[in-house]
């Protein structure tokens, strides 16, 4: 049969730029970032609970873009947002940003910038994606989580049919702007739970990057700025790493190598109602992978009583009671994310594992006795302190 075939390379830049107080009217960041010789469109969307933290939030966007010369032009004030992952449950929110890119006739060479947490930047991502098949879109993330793996990614997704992010779009956003900043209003446990994909990354890729959290993990439970800044940075620049240089950027193949800890978080998040945010589920799905790995004998205990021993000095509890939810069988229920994660990445299951701080193996079986083994096992060790975190830090 006759074939025509061509492979098709394209250069996608992916920017992170690092500042304070990005609508400072004297600061150069974004209106560098936006400069264009042809007068653009910019459409910003901002979360409300950022809005209501930092009620002089909006007048300063607004300063901002009047004080800006002819070449950008604010079409509306900024949209307000519901955040948290319970917005990524409805695609009105998306429909509302389409609506507003329509009727202000932002074109594909303008601008969407949406200001908040993960969950924002993944609605207006997929908004801005799906817009006149892709427009320039700019992530001014305000949270440690976001602003240290997902605010500075190439993913964009919406729940659906009860599973996280099973609607969505590879699409790497304009550029990306961490203001510093913007993080201070938030309450501790949002300021921490970014703190857990910096140990994630540590574990499967730097252990010198292990070693320094360890160093800085009591700086880091009291949200000392400079400590925050260094996990911030390097935790970006690693996601940023795996991105430009693995080969698989748009996770084409059935192996993630940087979702230790996730198969088990994505189904606690929705086993709990989302009451357990993303950073503490991906903590306790961390923690079970590790006590996984050390059963199968993957890692060594001194390994992995360092790694859960850090989790825990940064608050994190290492158990939540829906480990043990059973469903209609009676089996544990979280087991079901196995074969979800399975199904979302390709029919194929990969989980990643450890062998050592620093080294990641991919597992392409797991022995579903030890992962109730390794549940047994937190729980027996969720008393005390760990106890305490749990009640105080799901709240």
């Amino acid at each position: 049969m006759p074939l025509i075939r061509r492979s098709i390379q394209v250069a996608w830049p992916l920017r992170v730029y690092f500042t304070e107080n990005v609508f400072a009217p004297d600061n150069p960041t974004l209106r560098g970032i936006l400069t264009d010789v042809t007068p653009r469109k910019v459409l910003v969307v901002l979360e409300d609970s950022l809005a209501q933290a930092q009620p002089q939030f909006e007048l300063q966007i607004a300063r901002y873009f009047a004080a800006a010369d002819d070449r950008l032009q604010l079409v509306r004030s900024p949209m307000f947002v519901g955040g948290g992952e319970s917005a990524k449950n409805s695609p009105t929110i998306v429909s509302d940003i389409h609506a507003h890119i329509h009727k202000h006739h932002v074109d594909r060479h303008s601008y969407l910038i949406a200001i908040g947490g993960g969950a924002l930047l993944d609605i207006a991502g997929f908004a801005a994606a799906t817009a006149h098949r892709g427009m320039r879109l700019v992530r001014i993330p305000t949270t440690t989580l976001s602003q240290a793996n997902s605010g500075v990614g190439v993913k964009n997704g919406m729940n659906a049919f009860g599973q996280k992010n099973f609607i969505g779009t590879y699409a790497p956003p304009f550029a990306v702007v961490n203001d510093f900043n913007l993080l201070a209003s938030l309450p501790p446990r949002d300021k921490r739970a970014g703190y857990v994909e910096a140990v994630k990354i540590a574990c499967l890729r730097d252990a010198q990057f292990f070693a320094e959290l360890e160093a800085d993990a009591a700086k880091l439970a009291v949200f000392e700025p400079d400590a925050m800044r260094r996990l911030i940075h390097r935790c970006a620049e690693l996601h940023l790493d795996h991105i430009a240089y693995a080969n698989d950027p748009f996770e084409s193949g059935s192996a993630h190598p940087l979702d230790f800890g996730h198969w088990a978080a994505y189904k606690l998040e929705i086993l709990s109602h989302f009451r357990i945010g993303h950073g503490e589920a991906v903590a306790i799905g961390m923690a079970l992978d590790v006590v996984y790995s050390r059963q199968a004998g993957l890692l060594d205990a001194a390994a992995a009583t360092r790694i859960l021993n850090l989790l825990e000095a940064l608050g994190f509890p290492l158990f939540a009671d829906e480990l043990m939810n059973t469903n209609a069988h009676k089996h544990l229920a979280i087991l079901v994310g196995l074969d979800e994660f399975r199904e979302q990445f390709g029919g194929e299951l990969t989980v990643p594992l450890l062998s050592a701080i620093g080294t990641g193996v991919e597992a392409v079986k797991i022995d579903r006795d030890l992962v109730a083994s390794s549940i047994t096992e937190l729980r027996e060790r969720a008393g005390g302190l760990n106890a305490t975190l749990r009640n105080q830090n799901y709240q």
